[in-house]
């Protein structure tokens, strides 16, 4: 069977889980990706042919030139709605187009929410480029972001009127001619619902409970893995998604809860990603990646996954603090400490040299630990990250 998979830049995501995942289960695969010399040297097994994958109808006409599909899939952010809408073109298994351009679009996305009766709104505003954001109704402080970002790039909190307009003009300085959007920063503790459907069935994952930076920048720093939200705000979180669309294959939601009131922060319709979603697949011992793999090929997903109940887990990003060069890092490590599973992957060569993003892309690595009782869990890791030493010089 001809299995597409559509990418920009690689991932592990990509590279150690859904890749291996189609060796698993005997398919072809052929790469679609704008970057295919990054492709071949992560992963030189598949077919790898570039295309502009941006733009869906490059895509429709390289794989009709090429071989017939037999699936069109991503799992990036960016490729959602082309590869719906590819998909969609050869009559294969695919997400609703609509539902993925209005997870990826933020002001969408709100606007979509705030027409669904039982969502629940918030305040948020478009800012086309060159509009003013002193004009903006919105109460402070607020988060300003782009419209259609990803990984809390560019993402800042701003307390007041002035502050609004210098983050504005920032981010305009490195995306010229984007939209952004402007919206009420949602109190509460920060969590994320991981869900799986085949649009007949819907299993809920878990999810994770992440905690952040200090402000005024939203850096995933830990997150620790929840078996189960409490069942009024999964409904929540679950009826939102509904007035979405969303409810085929993977997608990974953020929202807060304060006070019982679960508010989406932003909907990724695909599977979590920095690890996470390797970690989960230990974590609850089922084929993940093979799972949401089938569902493009129009396979059901079973009534019950199977999966464990009794696992804990968390991650932790080492992240630079500063630009410069690495000098000095910690190698990859597998390691079962006072019954701990730990994982540790550098996500940085030494030597290389980078600017300072105040993002994911500042993480240094990631260390993962899975066991049965979070305390010991997070000792474990905690320790062993202490025990490290990174250097990083101008």
């Amino acid at each position: 069977m001809r299995f597409y998979l559509l990418a920009r830049n690689p991932t592990d995501s990509v590279t150690d889980g859904f890749l291996p995942a189609a060796r698993r289960l005997g398919l072809d695969v052929t790469v679609l990706t704008d970057q295919p010399d990054a492709h071949r040297r992560r992963a030189p097994e598949p077919e790898t042919l570039g295309c502009d994958v941006a733009d869906f109808r490059a895509v429709i006409g390289r794989i009709s030139a090429h071989r017939r599909p037999d699936a069109v899939f991503t799992n990036s952010d960016h490729l959602q709605t082309q590869a719906a809408l590819a998909a969609g073109y050869f009559g294969l298994p695919a997400k609703s187009w609509r539902a993925a351009l209005a997870t990826k679009d933020k002001a969408e996305m709100r606007r979509r929410l705030a027409a669904a009766g039982g969502a629940d709104p918030v305040r948020a505003a478009e800012l086309p480029p060159g509009a003013d954001p002193e004009a903006l109704d919105v109460p402070y402080p607020c988060v300003v972001k782009p419209r259609e970002g990803v990984a809390s790039e560019d993402v800042v909190l701003a307390a007041d009127a002035a502050e609004l307009v210098r983050r504005c003009a920032e981010i305009r300085a490195r995306r010229p001619g984007e939209a952004l959007v402007v919206e009420e920063f949602l109190d509460g503790e920060l969590y994320t619902l991981e869900t799986l459907g085949d649009g007949r069935v819907r299993h809920v994952l878990g999810g994770f409970h992440t905690e952040l930076s200090p402000p005024p920048y939203f850096i995933e720093e830990r997150m620790s893995y929840v078996p189960g939200h409490p069942g009024p705000v999964t409904a929540q979180v679950l009826g939102q998604l509904d007035a979405l669309g969303v409810g085929f294959g993977a997608c990974h939601t953020e929202f807060t809860v304060s006070a019982g009131r679960a508010r989406i922060v932003e909907v990724n319709y695909r599977a979590v990603g920095d690890q996470c979603d390797l970690l989960l697949a230990r974590l609850l011992g089922i084929p993940l990646f093979e799972h949401i793999l089938r569902t493009h090929l129009g396979e059901p997903l079973p009534a019950d996954l199977g999966a464990r109940t009794d696992g804990r887990a968390r991650l932790s990003y080492p992240c630079a603090r500063t630009a410069g060069t690495l000098a000095a890092a910690p190698g990859p490590a597998d390691l079962t400490v006072d019954g701990v599973e730990l994982t540790y992957r550098p996500l940085r060569a030494v030597g290389e040299r980078h600017e300072l993003h105040r993002t994911n892309r500042d993480f240094l690595g990631v260390a993962r630990g899975i066991g049965t009782d979070q305390r010991r869990v997070d000792r474990v890791v905690a320790d062993f990250l202490a025990a490290q030493h990174w250097e990083i010089t101008p």
